[in-house]
This record gives C-alpha cells, sequence and structure tokens, in this order.
C-alpha cells in the first residue's frame, strides 16, 4: 500500500510542506485529549510508519522519537477535561488540533486529518477516513501523538494511585469503571461522559 499517494498528488498540484494531523483520546473518561500536527521529509521516509493503534508501545516510541527528529516541525496541543466538558468532545477535539496546527513555526501548504474533522484554519486541508492508515504524515501524527498522551496518563498514574491510569490510559475498562466506583471521580475525570460508567 502506498502511503504517500496523497502526499504525492499534493505535491504535484504544487504543495511543498504538507501537514499530518490526528488526535487521541476521544472516547476515554479521563484525560485530555491530545492532536499533534507534523510536517514530514517526504523524500526519506521513517519505515514502519502506521496507525498508531495497530503498534506495539515499544515499536511507538521508537518510531517517535525518530519521526520528532526528523520532522521539519512538529507541534502537540492538548484540551483538558474541564474544557471538554464546558464545549463537548467534538468541538474540543477540533480546538485541539486547530491549536496543534496553529502552533507549527511553518505554515503548511496544506493539512491532511485524520477521520471526517473540518478544523478552523485558513489552511486548505482534506479529512480522510482511516487517514492514519493510510498517509505517512497522518500516521506519524498519530504515533506522536499517542505516545505523548500514554506517557502524561502514566505520570497522572502517580499523582491519583487506585485508577491504574498507566494501564488503561483513561478508557472505559471494567477495571476503571470499578476504581470510579469504589474512589468517586479525580480531577482529570470528564464529567460529562458520566454516562458511559453510571
Amino acid at each position: 500500500m502506498d502511503k504517500l499517494e496523497y502526499e504525492r498528488q499534493l505535491i504535484n498540484n504544487g504543495c511543498k510542506s504538507i501537514c499530518g494531523a490526528d488526535e487521541v483520546g476521544r472516547g476515554p473518561l479521563a484525560g485530555p485529549v491530545v492532536c499533534a500536527a507534523v510536517i514530514m521529509p517526504l523524500d526519506d521516509i521513517i519505515e514502519g510508519v502506521d496507525d498508531s493503534k495497530s503498534l506495539s508501545p515499544k515499536k511507538r516510541e521508537k518510531l517517535a522519537a525518530l519521526i520528532r527528529e526528523k520532522a521539519v516541525a512538529y507541534a502537540i496541543c492538548r484540551v483538558e477535561p474541564q474544557v471538554i466538558d464546558e464545549i463537548n468532545i467534538l468541538e474540543a477535539t477540533r480546538l485541539c488540533m486547530k491549536n496543534a496546527v496553529e502552533s507549527l513555526k511553518i505554515t503548511p501548504d496544506f493539512v491532511l486529518t485524520d477521520g471526517n474533522m473540518n478544523i478552523d484554519i485558513t489552511v486548505p486541508q482534506a479529512s480522510i477516513i482511516k487517514g492514519d492508515a493510510l498517509s505517512y504524515s497522518i500516521g506519524c501524527a498519530s504515533i506522536i501523538a499517542k505516545v505523548f498522551r500514554d506517557a502524561l496518563m502514566c505520570e497522572y498514574a502517580e499523582q491519583y494511585p487506585g485508577y491504574a491510569f498507566e494501564k488503561h490510559k483513561g478508557y472505559g475498562t471494567a477495571a476503571h469503571i470499578n476504581a470510579i466506583k469504589q474512589y468517586g471521580l479525580c480531577a482529570i475525570h470528564r464529567r460529562s461522559f458520566t454516562g458511559k460508567w453510571q
């Protein structure tokens, strides 16, 4: 499968810097949503880049380090649970992705986003269903976002012991829901998601 198909089409249309953007953490009951935007050199491809969910943690971390090292530019942004509760998870994700793209030190010519995510930016954009598996640029964004958020949730596990955030990363596993019932909500839980564990 050619993971540079979308990028090549854009280059043929005159684009020079192409940004891939992706989010992680829309579904969890706790923690922020995290988005990454990255502009990669397309003449020096990193082998093994794929949808972050299909890679082992060790492989993701190794690839994330390479992506950050080789990137022309990258940015990682987060939107906290309190904001998610205030504006809803879809709007929080759109805001997070907008912030990531606008935090790049270089303004891209075009932005490719994963899924069906139209964001409020002035740069031309297109969304690709399953883009993290189909586009190299989005795949790179997917990996650095996932590694960043996983590390963050491991830090929260030390701050809020008892919830085992290091294991489920805030997702609604049976163990996590049982911990909520036992200990109640902590500061990083999303109050607007209460229907998922009651």
